[in-house]
């Protein structure tokens, strides 16, 4: 009685009062009829005969999720691409749930929940370390051009609405399909199934229209069609082309965020591929063109985005820092050797060229301080790997980003950049207790002078001039000369 008495006292405004089940308007400043642009359909209900779900692939929580809401009377469904990759026979990396309760009543339903989003309320519901999303249907876009920029772009969407209408706001018709755990039914309002089975991706309503609301959707459609090995429908590809200067208009953070689920896809360097083939690299990383017209840029490139195709399979945690460094390396490469051209010193061309990269790239996807100090880091230990004399190296495997250089540098020796010896001298040298680190540097000594190839030819010491004896050339006067 006192905790009610005390939730009474200090409820939030806005907050329902109606029991489970009885959902009050969630927009009633927008109680109006809205005109809209594209079809709703009624939804075809698959069974587990027809989509074969194996619901040992659903994330326990995303159930209880959906059953709690179920249990207050509110309709919940796992939904999107967790249902999309259930279908294909995929475990999906993590699950939304879609419900007709209001955020509000989604909060007070779990104990551990917060409500996140300006353009869209949505609301994190908590298990340990796995958060599932869970978002309120939404209604069709308003015909008012006040929540759009000047080139159609939505910047403000938060209305609610009924399931259909939440159906045909989603992107692809195979994201548009809602599984509900306890029947074991999918919910399919845009053919999404047939597209699955004819493994194809096809926009919901005019593809143009949909682009110019939210161009990030020209990204996803490449990133699916690679992911998934689906073809592209015509008359969904057909407007990138000509619409692909949009991309320009997306804020740089929500870029970013693109560009990593991109790279961690498990199908990267199709999806780069994908990019440039539409046209889109050029609002993203316009130098690609001329990585990938460069052999050594394309080889590099190639082998790093396999590897981390190969660690996304694994299941293996990706380093975002490490990711954008191998991106962006031939940039920095080509930037360093111009300033060097100029009569700059080594190292202070590869800081000044790193700097020059990072402002360019930084201006078309917002990357943030901490991921662009790694890289860094990571460009900034390239030349020192030429160095093997005196307490240097130890130094250098004591530095925390030393195994990811490392790394990045054996990178550079596969594909010919640099010696492999080095790289495999590096290796040993690392993986050595320290008197196995003394003997590789003795036995470096004990080598004529440049048979340790282009690294041990760096070691010599350079002679430093001597300044003059200045209380001799006193005592010695002008009468000496």
């Amino acid at each position: 009685m006192i905790k009610r008495f005390f939730k009474r006292i200090f409820a939030k405004p806005g907050l329902s009062r109606e029991p489970a089940g009885v959902q009050a308007p969630l927009n009633a400043r927008d109680n109006a009829a809205r005109p809209v642009s594209y079809h709703v359909n009624k939804p075809a209900i698959w069974g587990h005969k027809d989509h074969k779900i194996d619901k040992r692939l659903l994330s326990h929580n995303a159930i209880r999720v959906c059953e709690g809401l179920q249990d207050r009377g509110f309709k919940a469904f796992v939904v999107g691409g967790a249902v999309r990759d259930l279908s294909l026979g995929m475990r999906p990396k993590d699950f939304d749930v879609a419900t007709d309760a209001s955020p509000e009543q989604v909060r007070t339903t779990f104990r551990r929940a917060r409500i996140i989003g300006r353009r869209f309320q949505i609301v994190h519901v908590m298990f340990g370390p796995e958060t599932i999303e869970v978002s309120t249907f939404r209604a069709l876009s308003n015909s008012g051009h006040d929540n759009t920029d000047e080139h159609g772009r939505v910047l403000r969407d938060n209305v609610f609405g009924k399931q259909d209408e939440d159906a045909t706001r989603r992107d692809f018709t195979v994201n548009a399909m809602y599984y509900d755990p306890k029947t074991e039914t999918v919910w399919d309002y845009h053919h999404g199934m047939e597209d699955i089975r004819k493994r194809v991706l096809r926009m919901i309503g005019d593809p143009a229209t949909r682009y110019r609301e939210d161009p990030v959707r020209m990204m996803r459609v490449v990133r699916f069609a690679a992911k998934l090995n689906f073809s592209i429908e015509p008359a969904t590809r057909a407007p990138i082309a000509e619409m692909g200067d949009l991309i320009s208009n997306v804020p740089a953070a929500r870029l970013f965020d693109e560009m990593l689920k991109l790279l961690g896809s498990g199908s990267a360097m199709s999806c780069l591929v994908g990019l440039r083939e539409a046209g889109l690299h050029r609002g993203l990383f316009p130098l690609l063109d001329a990585i990938l017209d460069n052999n050594k840029g394309e080889a590099f490139l190639v082998e790093a985005l396999r590897r981390t195709d190969e660690r996304v399979r694994d299941e293996k945690p990706l380093s975002t820092g490490f990711l954008f460094a191998c991106l962006m390396w031939h940039q920095v490469v080509a930037r360093w050797e111009t300033i060097q051209k100029r009569g700059e010193q080594r190292i202070p061309a590869l800081f000044q060229a790193m700097d020059d990269v990072l402002v360019e790239q930084c201006e078309k996807t917002a990357i943030p301080r901490r991921i662009t100090g790694d890289m860094r880091e990571l460009w900034a230990f390239q030349p020192r790997f030429e160095k093997r004399a005196g307490k240097a190296p130890f130094r250098m495997v004591e530095q925390p980003k030393f195994r990811a250089a490392l790394d990045f540098f054996e990178l550079r020796a596969f594909v010919g950049e640099v010696d492999t010896d080095l790289a495999v001298w590096w290796r040993e040298f690392y993986d050595a207790d320290g008197k196995g680190k003394q003997e590789l540097l003795d036995h470096m000594k004990s080598l004529p002078a440049g048979a340790g190839g282009s690294a041990a030819s760096g070691n010599k010491k350079r002679k430093r001039k001597r300044k003059p004896n200045q209380a001799a050339v006193a005592q010695s006067g002008p009468e000496s000369h």
